[in-house]
């Protein structure tokens, strides 16, 4: 019920707070210290990056998620009676061409294909991952 859901949004925003204020002292800090750069490996993450790749797997979990409920709704029902087409639509779209823009994006060269392909994995499997289930809902 409503208390469940309620309590999944305080603690969503919790969590996004927990992040937001995460990533806000790592530029800080990163500004801070411009001075005194250490060189690292090209292959290495720095903090910022891998708070950027843990919010972006974050991200697609709940996006993902996001769908469930209507498609449980829809099954319960067996109906879907009260769904927005439109809203699947256009979603539908809007997943399909922002995959598609991180896939034809893609460099040409092989060796930097794994490394693109493994920095926008989350946001890959989001956007498709979402049209997929999306033609279920649909």
């Amino acid at each position: 019920g409503s208390k469940s859901l309620k309590n999944f949004c305080i603690t969503w925003i919790l969590v996004c707070i927990a992040l937001c204020a995460d990533l806000s002292c790592q530029l800080l800090l990163r500004n801070r210290d411009q001075s005194t750069v250490i060189e690292r490996s090209k292959n290495s993450l720095d903090m910022i990056e891998m708070s950027g790749f843990v919010c972006g797997y974050i991200s697609c979990v709940f996006y993902l998620g996001s769908r469930f409920p209507q498609l449980y709704k829809n099954f319960r029902r067996r109906s879907t009676e009260g769904t927005s087409y439109l809203l699947f639509a256009l979603a539908m779209m809007g997943n399909c061409t922002y995959g598609l823009s991180l896939v034809l994006k893609m460099p040409a060269t092989k060796s930097f294909r794994a490394l693109y392909f493994l920095h926008h994995l989350p946001w890959l499997i989001g956007s498709f991952g979402v049209l997929f289930l999306d033609i279920f809902v649909s």
